[in-house]
């Protein structure tokens, strides 16, 4: 061997060597590896382990590798505060993120104020997360029902002007919250006129599903608002399906996943609405560069197209890092002021994390699911969503007025 590629191998040792040897930073991945929303938990951990591999290859953070500790909520709210405490107490990880069930990640981010650690919601919707539960040691990386109610209220406005709704909600604080943003913004708070009914969570059957669409069948609603997540929206889309439901009635899931569609297939998703605050074709159709490189990565790596849920995982680790470089240290509260206020852009254009309430400020898309064959031509077959409108995060977002108006309501201080 020549000296100059001794010299070479010596100091890529050097790099990766002495970032092996330094003490790691260690981060819990709190997600449900089990229940109604595994696979949104598995997108999560996937997107996770993408960004730990992708940094430590890079010389890790400040010459110290990251260290991916996880733990399995269940989609429970006491089983993930309960893995909040292991992995700060027993693990002593520096850092928590995960979600699904925004009522894991509320009671979860509780525990990890009370140990003074940051916690990331990487998958929470419900308004309450950086609203009336909000507090300093949370930050939310998705946008919240609001947003996404504002932004698809907009689209509905436009094509069903004047329609009759009917609401199946998934009876928790993210239902409860999506139902009423959908309801105030468009202009369907009459129940007489919008009826709706609510379906038990966690565990709703076919029964209740069934019971629930028949009633829709009932009515004389135009629109289907579906407000249900992951295996609950799958199973009653499946349904509405074999009653014909969705040959009548346009078909409207606020919160939609690459995930959710893949389950149900392109025949019966063709035509739903929806939103989402990030879809993987999207950095192709609008030209960002560090967005197309993580669905390039991502693909090859897992031989499938990332959805919202990865994305949000593996932006937060990023996000987690460079916080972490820009305050020269793990301390949790040094941490939060470099992330208050920071405006940046990742994998689509830019992002604010907002000093008042840590909700990510972030442009909200509307979507429709295409034709099956338009969705087959993908690599992947996940072609899926057809990007029909978009509004600017600060258009989408509570006021701070807003915001402090419901904390108010809720009893609690106007300030974090």
């Amino acid at each position: 061997m020549s000296i100059r590629n001794v010299l070479l191998c010596a100091c890529i040792w050097l790099v990766t060597g002495a970032t092996a040897l330094a003490e790691p930073i260690r981060l819990g991945l709190n997600y449900p590896q089990t229940g109604r929303y595994k696979d949104q938990g598995l997108q999560q951990r996937l997107g996770a382990f993408l960004a730990v591999d992708e940094i430590n290859k890079a010389g890790g953070v400040m010459g110290r590798p990251l260290e991916l500790v996880i733990r399995n909520t269940r989609g429970e709210p006491e089983q993930g505060a309960e893995n909040t405490a292991e992995l700060i107490d027993q693990e002593g990880v520096d850092m928590v993120f995960g979600g699904a069930s925004s009522s894991v990640v509320i009671a979860s981010g509780k525990v990890a104020r009370d140990r003074d650690r940051v916690y990331f919601g990487t998958l929470t919707y419900s308004n309450a997360t950086t609203g009336s539960e909000g507090h300093r040691h949370m930050f939310r990386e998705p946008y919240n029902a609001w947003m996404s109610a504002k932004a698809l209220s907009r689209y509905l406005q436009r094509q069903h002007a004047n329609d009759r709704y009917f609401y199946i909600t998934a009876d928790y604080t993210w239902g409860w919250s999506t139902e009423e943003s959908m309801r105030n913004f468009s202009n369907t708070a009459d129940t007489q006129v919008h009826p709706g009914v609510h379906t038990p969570f966690p565990r709703a059957r076919i029964t209740d599903y069934r019971a629930a669409l028949e009633q829709a069948a009932a009515s004389d609603a135009e629109v289907l608002m579906l407000v249900l997540f992951g295996d609950d929206m799958v199973r009653a889309l499946n349904i509405a399906y074999e009653m014909g439901l969705t040959e009548r009635m346009q078909v409207v899931v606020p919160g939609l996943t690459l995930g959710m569609v893949r389950q149900v297939g392109p025949t019966i998703m063709q035509g739903v609405i929806g939103a989402a605050p990030w879809v993987w074709n999207l950095p192709y159709e609008r030209g960002y560069p560090r967005g197309q490189a993580f669905v390039d990565a991502f693909s090859e790596r897992y031989e499938m197209r990332p959805s919202s849920v990865a994305a949000s995982s593996y932006s937060t680790v990023y996000q987690y890092k460079e916080a972490v470089e820009r305050a020269g240290t793990t301390r949790t509260s040094s941490v939060i002021e470099e992330l208050e206020g920071h405006r940046y852009s990742f994998l689509k254009d830019e992002q604010e994390w907002r000093e008042f309430d840590h909700q990510n400020v972030q442009t909200v898309y509307v979507v429709k699911v295409k034709e099956r064959e338009l969705v087959m031509e993908d690599e992947y077959s996940s072609d899926y969503f057809h990007i029909v409108d978009s509004m600017p995060g600060e258009q989408a977002a509570q006021t701070r007025e807003e915001w402090e108006l419901r904390r108010k309501g809720a009893g609690k201080l106007t300030s974090l």
